[in-house]
């Protein structure tokens, strides 16, 4: 079953993929059938450079178990960081 669910938000940030390194300016979240992950459904993270084109995409599918703690570890983190910094 797909679930259609999707969020998208404006990013600031780079990321690596087959052409090396590139800025990001989109992201988007969804839930839904995996392209290369063993699962039935997973949590799938995009970062893009649409005006880049289609190369400049770093995909990545967790399982919702991973999803959370990999969120739980991002929250984690940023709480640590001293004022001023982030």
């Amino acid at each position: 079953m797909c679930t259609y669910i999707t969020e998208k938000v404006a990013i600031s940030g780079s990321a690596k993929g087959a052409p090396g390194w590139f800025t990001v300016t989109d992201g988007s979240v969804y839930f839904d059938h995996p392209v290369h992950a063993p699962e039935g459904h997973t949590l799938n993270i995009d970062f893009l450079a649409p005006e880049a084109g289609p190369s400049a995409r770093v995909a990545v599918e967790l399982t919702a178990e991973s999803a959370r703690a990999l969120a739980k570890a991002i929250e984690s983190v940023l709480e640590q960081v001293p004022p001023g910094l982030a």
